[in-house]
This record gives structure tokens, sequence and C-alpha cells, in this order.
């Protein structure tokens, strides 16, 4: 069937919607942004049979709506209505949601609905539950709905027949959002966080300055005695602000746009206030990692192990024999501090004596590559980026050259460029069925590196490897499988992934003939590095890399600005449009 998809951005939630129809057979085309003249020119192109809109900020024209079918994504319940709808549900504390899809009319949100799918809210941020639960909810009611709709004979219920009464739900403005630090609970101030997150964020005031406050996560440990809405730690890049009975962690912060201003974008706490932040607040490290025979959790807040504890984005456990790192960075993105991190991490891991080390996310992204946000407010992104594809390179290739025990990357979530290329330097790719890869650089204007020119061709083979850089399509899980980028799909729910990861880890920990596969993967690496070392592949890429980072009118810089600023991509890059993650490379 030709189905149209109409949205406002190619988002996580487009672009899962895309794959897995394209995997079903049917043949699509895509609009996003662009107005209501797109819209039609993007009907007389395709001459669709079906409309979808997965994400859509205005409504679809009526000459459109009115001539096809046009169904529309909605997360939320039958009769639920605004645009707020996440925002709502989260603030409120519920424990169940929806996703309704719902014929367009001139009414927005109150049309016939086709399919409705529930899901189970979890104790996390908005865009981390819209990319995971809702999104499995989302997919499962458009692939219900588009079946309703082919087989001809479906007729759509009334908004009146399924629900009570229409509960219209105004946008929910700052003032609603506002922290209330020496009123509200720790409790409440999460929920405030975390409703807002990742956009618009939470705008309150903090070292003389306004700032849209971006992610919170509790502190368990620490007790401040200390102002409520005072800074009293840092770890890792973020701040930890006191709050009447406790203390949450607040990754990053966006300053408030100037009037006639340039666009301001996200950037980790600590480097968002820079010297405003007193030199008296200490860096708080986590916990330490296990000692020999242990089994817990620690941390690669440094070292990859450190004293004290509480939240920390890297953490290092050992489960049933296998070693996992696990790590969380916002929206995917790695600057170098974090790519060196995960490397100490990483090689603390390597000094435990585990057959299996599992590295990877539990739930949400897995990683998106270099930190286009921390290198665009560098006072010389070039030379940040060079810094960060650098310590991108470390990282993957001591994985690559980790010869001693078998290693696999599991993907929680999402992944895209450079971190998709680390997962494929691990000897096996665990990824959970609901994640999208984009395993391509060309929507930034790269090249590319992290050893893509060995290890996605190692994988797929050369014409497909070339293919998939030069189509520069989102992939499911299931068709990442199908091509060879992923080893094991992992049918879990989004809060179930880690559990069934550690699981299938202290089997493969247990299994016969662990050895020999290690030895023959050794020898594999020998055979490799002696026809190309691993050296010539990064030095060959790099190459390539190096001349786009430096060339100021190289396509990347004005791509890159307008991801990490949210302006409209140049016409005359083509590009398209990057999704919601933080980092592209």
């Amino acid at each position: 069937m030709r189905i149209l998809l109409v949205a406002s951005a190619f988002n996580s939630l487009t672009q899962r919607v895309y794959a897995e129809l394209t995997d079903l057979g049917h043949e699509l085309d895509t609009v996003c942004g662009g107005g209501d003249d797109a819209v039609r020119e993007a009907v007389r192109r395709h001459g669709p049979e079906l409309i979808i809109a997965p994400m859509l900020r205005t409504a679809i024209p009526e000459d459109v709506w009115s001539r096809y079918v046009c169904l529309v994504v909605h997360p939320g319940p039958p009769g639920d209505r605004g645009p707020s709808s996440l925002d709502w549900a989260i603030s409120s504390g519920a424990r169940h949601w929806a996703v309704t899809v719902l014929q367009a009319e001139a009414e927005m949100d109150a049309g016939d609905i086709w399919a409705t799918v529930p899901f189970a809210v979890p104790e996390t941020g908005k865009s981390d539950v819209y990319r995971n639960e809702a999104a499995d909810a989302a997919t499962a009611a458009v692939r219900l709905a588009v079946g309703r709709f082919a087989s001809g004979d479906w007729k759509p219920q009334r908004q009146d027949e399924i629900a009570a009464e229409p509960c219209p739900r105004p946008y929910f403005r700052q003032e609603l959002r506002r922290i209330d630090w020496a009123a509200d609970s720790s409790g409440t101030v999460l929920r405030k966080l975390r409703a807002a997150d990742s956009q618009p964020g939470v705008l309150d005031e903090l070292l003389g300055a306004e700032w849209f406050l971006h992610g919170g996560h509790p502190e368990d440990v620490l007790r401040p005695r200390a102002a409520p809405g005072e800074i009293v730690a840092t770890r890792a890049g973020a701040v930890c602000r006191a709050t009447r009975d406790g203390a949450v962690w607040i990754p990053e912060l966006r300053p408030r746009r100037k009037p006639g201003g340039p666009a301001t974008f996200k950037m980790p706490a600590v480097d968002a206030l820079g010297a405003r932040l007193p030199r008296s607040v200490p860096e708080v490290p986590a916990g330490a990692a296990p000692s020999a025979g242990e089994s817990g959790s620690g941390s690669g807040s440094g070292n990859g192990r450190a004293n004290g504890a509480g939240r920390s984005d890297i953490r290092y456990e050992e489960r049933g024999g296998a070693g996992f790192v696990w790590f969380s960075f916002p929206g995917g993105a790695m600057s170098k501090d974090h790519c060196r991190r995960l490397l100490a991490a990483y090689r603390h891991a390597l000094s435990r004596p585990t057959p299996v080390l599992v590295f990877g996310s539990r739930r949400d992204f897995f990683s998106n590559g270099i930190h286009l946000g921390v290198i665009e407010a560098a006072a010389d992104p070039a030379e940040e980026s060079r810094a960060n594809i650098d310590a991108m390179d470390d990282l993957v290739e001591a994985v690559l050259r980790t010869t001693d025990r078998l290693v696999v990357a599991a993907l929680g979530g999402n992944a895209a460029a450079g971190g998709v290329m680390l997962a494929l330097a691990a000897d096996e790719v665990w990824c959970r069925a609901g994640a999208v890869l984009n395993p391509h650089y060309r929507r930034m204007g790269l090249y590319g590196s992290e050893y893509w020119t060995y290890t996605l061709p190692r994988r797929v083979g050369p014409e497909a490897a070339r293919r998939l850089m030069r189509e520069a399509l989102p992939m499911s899980a299931a068709a990442a499988a199908g091509a060879g980028l992923v080893d094991r799909l992992v049918a879990a729910a989004p809060g179930d992934f880690a559990g069934e990861a550690q699981r299938m880890a202290a089997e493969l920990a247990q299994a016969g003939g662990l050895a020999e596969r290690v030895a023959a993967k050794a020898a594999a690496r020998a055979r490799d590095e002696a026809a190309k070392p691993l050296a010539d592949y990064r030095r060959e890429e790099l190459a390539e890399m190096y001349r786009q980072f430096a060339g100021r009118h190289e396509p990347y810089h004005a791509l890159r600005r307008a991801f990490v600023r949210k302006e409209p991509v140049p016409a005359a890059d083509g590009a398209g449009g990057t999704g919601d993650a933080g980092g592209r490379g």
C-alpha cells in the first residue's frame, strides 16, 4: 500500500513508524515540516492510499483530510485532547496511559478512533517514555490501524462510543512547571523535571541567570544541609541541587534565549554554568566498583571506580559470571569527556576475571556518536570535533582489541552513526526489538570514523555497507538483524531489557565452547591486523573527518548548527531531519 507519512520532524517515532511499515512491505514517502503547501505537493507526488501523521504540531490541511483518510497518532487515551498529553500524564503521576490513532477532522484530536493501545508509565523522563513505552504502543496501534484500513470493512469508532466524555488539556505552560524549591518535595521536583524532559525544560533562576533545567534523577545517599535549590555537588557534568527533603541531580541546562539573540541549546550542566559555578562545590564520585567475588554496582565517573555512592551515568556490575558496563548519556550524545570516562570504566572491567563483558544501555539510547552540542559551544568547534572523534575512536579501538573474553554490545534503545559503529566493535550485538538504528553519517555531512570501514563491511559486506551509507535511512531492529548488524533480538519491554541481557550473559558465560570462541576471535583479529592494521583504517577515516572539520564551508558545520539549535536544515545540504537525539557522528 502507498502510505504518506506527514510529520513536523523526522523524530524517533516517525523513524520507527517509517522503518516498521517499510518492513511490512508498504511503499512509503515522507514530508517533514514545510507547511501546508509541502503536504499538498507530497500528496500530488506520491498519490497515497493512506496518510499517517506520527508526530504533528500543526493541523493537516482541510483539503487533504477531507479527500484522504488521514490517521493521526495521539500520545493519549481516547477522549484526551491537546498538545501536552504526556506532560500531563507524567506530571500527574499517571501509572497507565495509552496511544490512540484517530482520523483527522476539523477539531484537533476529536476524530474517530482506528486503534488504541495502553502502556504502563515508568518513573522516568517524558522523552524516554516517548521513545520506548509510548513508541511501542504507537507502532502497535499504527500497525493495527493500517491493517484495519487495508481490510476495507473496518468502521472506526466515534470517540463518544469509547470515552465517557472529552478531556481537553491545555498546553502545559511554564507557569505550571515552575519549581518552588522551598516548598516542593524531591518527588514533586522530579515529576516537574521529568514532565519537561527533553523539551521544553523547566525555566528556573540559578546563580544569577535564567536557565531551562533538563532531566532529573533522584539522589538517594546525599542528605545535604543546604538551602533548597542550592547546588551542593557535581558529578560527571551534572549538578546536584538540594530540596526541602533531599536532593536531585540535573544533568543539563539551557540558557534562556535573549530577545533577538540566537537559539540556545542544552549542555552538560557544569559546562553550561562555567565560571558561575562556585569553586567550593565539590565533585562527588559515585559508588565503588565491587571487589573480587562481589556482585553489585560501581562507577565510571573517573577511573572506572570511585569512593562514595549515588546515581552515575556509568556503572559497573557483575552478575552470573559476566561483567556489565552500563551507561546512559542524555540524548545518547558522547562528548570527549563521556568517551574518556567510559573508556576508563571499560578498562576497569577488563581487569576483572569475567569471560563475558557486556557494555550498553539498560534502556533508552545506546549512543548517537559525538556530542554536537558540546562541539557547537566550543571556542573552536573544529578542534573540539577532532578531540571528540579521537576519544570516540580510542573507545572503539579498545573494544576491537579485546581478545581475552567475549564482548557484547547491549542496545536497550536507539543508536545512530558512531554509536552504531561502537556497537559493531563488539563480538555480539543484542538489541531490544523496539530500537531503531541509523548506521550512517551522511545526514550530518560527515564521512564517519569509529573504524566503520572495517566493522561495517565485515558485518554486511562491502556493497551493503556502501548502500547503508548512501541511503541513510532508519532501520528497525528486525531489519538490522536481517542485514547482519544485530545478532540477537531481545523481545522485552523497555524496563525488562537489562534483566533479560543479564540472564542471556549468564547463560553465555556458562556455555560450553566459550574458550574456543575466544581463541578463534583472537586468531581472527591477528589475521585481520596482519592484512591491514587498525591504525590504517583509523588514519584513512580521520583524514576525511579532519578535512570536513577544518573546512569552513563544509556542510557539517551548517548541519550541526541547524541540528543543535533546532533551526531549518539548509536547503542546499539536502540532509533532511536527524531526529531527536543529542549526537550524530
